[in-house]
This record gives C-alpha cells, structure tokens and sequence, in this order.
C-alpha cells in the first residue's frame, strides 16, 4: 500500500472589489460546517502563467472577462479542509470585470466548478473587517481596500 504524495497546488486567485463590495464564492467545511468567503480562482496548468489562468478561470467559471489584471503577490496557504491538509500557493491578482452586468451587487451568479455549480455574490469587506464574514486565506484580507 502506497502513500499518496502530498503536493503543493499552484493557483491563481482574483480580488475584485467595488463600492465596498468584494466579489466572492461562499463554501463551507463539510467537515467542521464552518462558513468561509472565497476569491475566484483555481489552478495554474503547466505551461500557463498565473494571469492566463486567472483569466481562464473566470470564463469557465462564471463566463466573465477580466481587464486591468494586476499581480499583488504570492502567498503561501497551509491549511485543513474537510479534514485534511492542504497547501496551496497563491499568485493573488487584482482585477476588474470587462462586462458592467457583473457589478450588481445585489445579484448572485451561478458559479460552474466541474459538476458542480456554486454560486458566487458581492459581500461587504466591512463584514470581512468585522470578523462577521471569514475570507480565506485570511492573509487575502490585508489586500483588501478600507
């Protein structure tokens, strides 16, 4: 019996914001049953810079076109989820929507991960300040504007 090698998965994600708002997808740990907030976003294919999968992300995602992709850093996010551990590595972009429809803050968006489909909203960051709302990594929230 062998053990599975643990990895480190390289991803991209996207910190969009407006009005106060910041464009995220909500999960929770089936393990735990903790809620979090979630940048958009997801892995980085060989041969793909982090801002081709940033972008490609968000088309496959919720079909949506990026502009002004900005690099912020790159971050380390060690953590367990549903139990496990797991070890990400963030290249973390700013970036704004290409098409207007996606500012409406008062509207969800169907969110299409492999088979299954999610949504994603625009919540208040002051709700991420207050500690009301978990945005994770929580090493995200120091890019956030105040």
């Amino acid at each position: 019996m062998s053990k599975k090698k643990k990895r480190i998965r390289p991803i991209a994600l996207g910190l969009i914001e407006h009005e106060g708002h910041v464009f995220v997808s909500p999960g929770k740990d089936p393990k735990t049953e903790e809620p979090f907030y979630r940048f958009l976003g997801g892995g980085i294919d060989f041969g793909e810079t982090s801002a081709a999968a940033l972008a490609r992300e968000f088309v496959e995602e919720i079909e949506a076109a990026l502009t002004d992709i900005e690099y912020l850093s790159c971050l380390d996010n060690i953590f367990v989820y549903d139990g496990k551990p797991g070890h990400e590595l963030i290249q973390l972009f700013r970036a704004r929507f290409a098409d207007r429809r996606f500012y409406a803050l008062d509207k969800t968006f169907p969110l299409v991960e492999g088979d299954l489909i999610k949504t994603a909203c625009w919540i208040e960051t002051a709700r991420i300040f207050s500690g009301e709302y978990r945005l994770v990594p929580e090493s995200c929230i120091q890019y956030l504007a105040r």
